[in-house]
């Protein structure tokens, strides 16, 4: 199968109906990627066909979750994922982008001008200074692959407003981790994790979205500074 013909298959495993042009935007996403990581490490994937299976399938899974009118932010976006997939599924949400790399916001900023997406902000900013401004500020934070459990909630959630929820996108294997964490979801406002379970599609690996339902109002004093976070975690 074909780049298109699997990201076209893929995508209605998670939306029913899927824009030609949301389809359009995210393979010329692919091709911008590629083109940028043979100067720039973005990704370790090469192969157009992988991007769509391991980067974009997998981030389709959260678009089930986002609704309308929400503001979402990527914590630690990197190359823009999950953010930027959602972004172009999802077009009635407001994305927020945030990354401590410039040349990582650079580059995306770039994606977005050439895609034209009037829905997304890339940032340039560490995650416990950003949250010092835009605390409870959005309604869903998402994250992919970007630290363990106690540390990312800490970051994440303080931004998320009461009611909101953060989405934490994890290997099948997480629930040591998980269950590890669990005082920090309390501590944060989130006192219990509900575990979503996926198979990427044509990929077949079984991932999981960690759903943290933010209850209660975090503490003022989180998150801390990031040296604090990552001795000391809660």
């Amino acid at each position: 199968m074909t780049a298109y013909e699997l990201l076209v298959s893929g995508l209605r495993e998670f939306i029913p109906e899927v824009s030609p042009q949301a389809v359009d935007k995210l393979l010329r996403y692919s091709d911008l990627l590629l083109e940028k990581n043979k100067v720039m490490n973005l990704t370790a994937v090469t192969d157009p066909c992988e991007v769509v299976t391991r980067h974009f399938l997998d981030c389709a899974s959260l678009a089930p979750y986002i609704k309308k009118g929400q503001t979402v932010l990527d914590v630690g976006t990197g190359a823009g994922f999950p953010g930027l997939p959602l972004a172009i599924l999802c077009p009635g949400a407001e994305f927020t982008l945030l990354d401590a790399q410039c040349k990582r916001i650079d580059f995306l900023s770039e994606v977005v001008d050439a895609l034209e997406l009037t829905n997304v902000l890339p940032v340039h900013g560490r995650a416990e200074e950003f949250a010092a401004v835009h605390r409870t500020s959005f309604d869903l934070a998402v994250s992919r692959a970007v630290a363990e459990l106690r540390m990312l909630c800490e970051l994440a959630l303080p931004m998320v407003k009461v009611g909101g929820a953060f989405y934490a996108m994890k290997a099948a294997d997480c629930m040591d981790e998980v269950a590890s964490a669990s005082q920090a979801f309390a501590v944060l406002g989130a006192p219990s994790a509900e575990l979503l379970r996926y198979t990427v599609p044509h990929d077949g690996v079984e991932r999981v979205l960690v759903r943290l339902q933010k209850i209660n109002e975090t503490p003022d004093k989180y998150p801390r500074r990031f040296k604090k976070i990552q001795t000391d975690p809660l």
